[in-house]
């Protein structure tokens, strides 16, 4: 079996085998499966997935990330934004970089597209490895705001806006 891993688009053949990697991934965690696989779901459903994508390795899909639409105004104007979540290893796959190439990959998508911001609720330590900051984030008005709302712009030259309001999907307003 190769230890090569690659990273493709998400197609709705998968969908199972992501459902099956999130569920997974996360009841290892100190949080347990919160309903992440179902958030994935809904978010297809309604039309707000800007990139998903999935590793795989030896033939067995072991990745998945999801970058969702965001409603963001920055400094007065709309500006094209991204929440990404999940992002999910299968737990035997961990720790191998997997996560790290799956977000890149996702990240070089967004820029492709045009998104020019991109925010995440996540670990501290975890996510400011791609550019993501606390700071940033702080100057956006949101429900998650908090140390754990990061966010970055896509392009590393861009002025950071003064403030403005980030809103997730309409699906993570449904999570209970």
């Amino acid at each position: 079996m190769s230890d090569k891993v690659g990273i493709r688009a998400a197609t709705a053949a998968d969908a199972e085998a992501v459902d099956t990697i999130i569920r997974a991934a996360f009841a290892g965690t100190d949080f347990g499966h919160q309903g992440e696989a179902e958030l994935v779901r809904m978010i297809d459903a309604d039309g707000d997935t800007l990139v998903s994508l999935v590793a795989e390795q030896g033939g067995a899909i072991v990745g998945h990330v999801l970058f969702s639409r965001m409603d963001v105004e920055a400094d007065g104007a709309a500006l094209p934004g991204a929440g990404l979540a999940p992002v999910s290893v299968v737990p035997g796959s961990q720790g191998q970089g997997i996560g790290d190439a799956l977000i890149r990959a996702g990240l070089d998508a967004l820029r492709e597209q045009g998104v020019a911001i991109s925010f995440v609720l996540g670990h501290e330590s975890y996510y400011p490895r791609f550019g993501y900051s606390p700071d940033l984030a702080a100057r956006f008005a949101s429900p998650f705001a908090g140390p754990h709302f990061m966010a970055m712009m896509l392009d590393s030259d861009a002025a950071w806006p003064l403030g403005g309001r980030a809103d997730y999907a309409p699906a993570f307003g449904r999570m209970g």
